[in-house]
């Protein structure tokens, strides 16, 4: 933790990760960056403990070997406390995957961290058969890698996954239009459950699903998601395109954010 100019530690808390810890599918900030999980639980973690210091690198489109190149040294070198983590999820969208070396990268990910007693937290991948066609053809490859999570966890001392089974996260409302980022309702839910992890009682209860049943889909719902979102991802994944091109983390240094949600640069 960081020393103020009182003497008083301040909790350290960095983000690395896609486009989940980015806040894609959130409602935006007046600056137009996305909110995201990340970003309320940054503000959870400022109200539990008065003031957290609080950075994120997470960029839209970023596979294993983007965060494991990009991310964990400029995070390294802000001496967390605390580390969140979304990663392996743009692995397994492509056709061709290496499950080893997917591993390999993982616990080159985590292991600088837990080496120096960070507490790290990875969000696992929810069975999302119900939210999105693509969720069965995934099943068993989101299965191998929440695998992956448990064994960093095992053997590497990262945080136990949290269980998503029968949660909101098998919710549709619990995600975007584009059936593959988590909505508001999602990315509050997860700040929520990712609070707990660190110690932070929750106030709501994170996995409740929400009342009344989830809407319906019918021919024209299903048309508009093709044409909307299915198209344009196919369309840049034959031109070798990513989401991620040209973009920058939004918070690549430290803000400080108090219990009245005052930030500014440390």
């Amino acid at each position: 933790m960081k020393s103020t100019d009182t003497g008083e530690h301040v909790l350290r808390y960095v983000a690395i990760g896609d486009s989940l810890t980015e806040g894609v599918g959130d409602l935006d900030w007046p600056d137009g960056t996305p909110r995201g999980w990340a970003d309320r639980l940054a503000r959870r973690l400022a109200d539990h403990h008065g003031a957290v210091d609080y950075a994120n690198f997470a960029v839209r489109g970023y596979r294993s070997v983007e965060v494991l190149e990009r991310q964990v040294r400029p995070a390294l070198e802000l001496e967390p406390d605390l580390l969140t983590l979304t990663v392996g999820m743009n692995d397994i969208l492509r056709p061709e995957l290496d499950m080893d070396l997917l591993r390999r990268r993982l616990v080159e990910i985590v292991t600088p961290f837990t080496a120096k007693g960070v507490d790290v937290a990875v969000v696992p991948i929810p069975d999302i058969r119900g939210v999105t066609p693509a969720g069965r053809f995934l099943h068993r490859r989101r299965l191998e890698l929440n695998e992956l999570y448990r064994y960093l966890s095992r053997e590497h001392g990262m945080i136990p996954p949290t269980e998503t089974t029968c949660t909101v996260f098998e919710d549709r409302r619990a995600w975007a239009e584009d059936r593959l980022h988590l909505s508001e309702l999602g990315h509050i839910r997860l700040s929520v459950a990712a609070a707990e992890l660190f110690g932070v009682p929750a106030e709501d209860e994170w996995a409740a699903l929400p009342p009344g049943p989830p809407p319906r889909r019918t021919l024209g719902t299903q048309i508009t998601w093709l044409y909307r979102y299915v198209w344009p991802w196919t369309y840049r994944r034959l031109r070798g395109r990513s989401t991620g091109d040209g973009r920058t983390a939004k918070y690549p240094q430290l803000v400080r954010l108090t219990a009245h949600e005052q930030t500014q640069e440390v």
